[in-house]
C-alpha cells in the first residue's frame, strides 16, 4: 500500500445475494463500515439487487458505493439477458467489474471484448475495475506476465485518457474460490509489473492507477498482501458474502492507510 493512492476494497458477491438477503447485507456493512473513512468501499450485487442495495445504502446514508458485475459495450439493443451503462446508472452504480476471470473463462470475453467494455464504461462515466490474470496452465508454463500484459495492453489506452479513473484487478484464476492465495511477493512481483506496464503510457497512470488483488482475500491474508508497496486493495469473492469478514479486511486496510499517513 502506498500513501499516495487510497486503498480500495471491492465485493462481488457473484450469483448470491441478490433479493431481499442482498439489501440485509448492505444494511449490515452500512453500519459496520462507519468507520473506514480513509478506504473507498465499492459492492457489486446481482443486477437483481443493483437498484435495492442502491437505496439500502443510501437510507443509511452510507458512502460504499454499487458496482455492476458485467456491462455491454452497447447502449442499447437486441442483447437479451445484457444490462447496459445506463440502466447501471438507473439502479445507482457508480462503478462494474469488466473482464472477470470468470466471464473470460467461461462465457469467452476476449480481450478485445473488454476493451470495448472499459471504453463504453469510460464514456458513460462508470468507473471500470478491470480484471487480469492467469490461469494455472499459463502460471505453471511460466507465461503468468507475458499474459497479463497483454490483457493489460489491452485496455491502458483507455484507462490511460483518464488517469486513477478506472482501477486494475489482478486475481491469479487459480486462486480464485480455490482457498489458494497468491504469496505477498508473488502478488507483489505481478502487480510490480503491472504498474510498470501502465508506466510506459504515463508515470501519472502508473503512479494514480489502484491495483487490486482478487484470489482469496480473506481477512486472515489481507494485512500481508495489503502491506505490499504495489497493492492498493482487494476485489473480494467469497468473503464479501458475510458482513463481518468483509468488515475486517476493510478495518485492516484503514488501519495500514492510517499508518501511511504516518510514516
Amino acid at each position: 500500500m502506498h500513501p499516495s493512492r487510497r486503498p480500495l476494497i471491492a465485493g462481488n458477491w457473484k450469483m448470491n445475494a441478490g433479493g431481499a438477503d442482498g439489501c440485509e447485507l448492505a444494511a449490515a456493512l452500512a453500519k459496520s463500515l462507519r468507520e473506514t473513512g480513509d478506504v473507498d468501499i465499492v459492492i457489486a450485487p446481482p443486477a437483481t439487487a443493483l437498484a435495492a442495495v442502491s437505496n439500502e445504502l443510501n437510507k443509511n446514508k452510507s458512502s460504499i458505493a454499487v458496482a455492476g458485475q458485467n456491462m455491454h459495450p452497447e447502449d442499447a439493443g437486441a442483447f437479451t439477458g445484457e444490462i447496459s451503462s445506463s440502466m447501471l446508472k438507473i439502479c445507482g452504480a457508480t462503478w462494474v467489474i469488466i473482464g472477470h476471470s470468470e466471464r473470460r473463462q467461461l462465457l469467452g470475453e476476449s480481450d478485445g471484448f473488454v476493451r470495448d467494455k472499459v471504453a463504453a464504461a469510460c464514456r458513460a462515466e462508470i468507473r471500470p475495475i478491470v480484471c487480469v490474470g492467469e490461469t494455472l496452465d499459463q502460471r505453471e508454463a511460466g507465461q503468468t506476465l507475458e499474459v497479463v500484459a497483454a490483457q493489460v495492453r489491452a485496455v491502458t489506452g483507455h484507462l490511460g485518457a483518464t488517469p486513477g479513473y478506472g482501477v486494475v484487478a489482478y486475481e491469479p484464476i487459480w486462486a480464485i474460490g480455490t482457498g489458494k492465495v497468491a504469496s505477498p511477493e508473488d502478488a507483489q512481483q505481478v502487480h510490480s509489473h503491472i504498474r510498470g506496464l501502465l508506466n510506459e503510457v504515463s508515470p501519472e497512470l502508473a503512479t494514480s492507477t489502484r491495483i487490486l488483488y482478487g484470489g482469496s482475500m480473506k481477512p486472515n491474508n489481507a494485512e500481508g498482501l495489503l502491506s505490499q508497496h504495489d497493492i492498493d486493495g482487494g476485489l473480494v469473492g467469497g468473503a464479501s458474502l458475510q458482513a463481518s469478514g468483509f468488515t475486517k479486511i476493510a478495518e485492516i486496510a484503514q488501519g495500514l492507510a492510517q499508518q501511511a499517513k504516518t510514516h
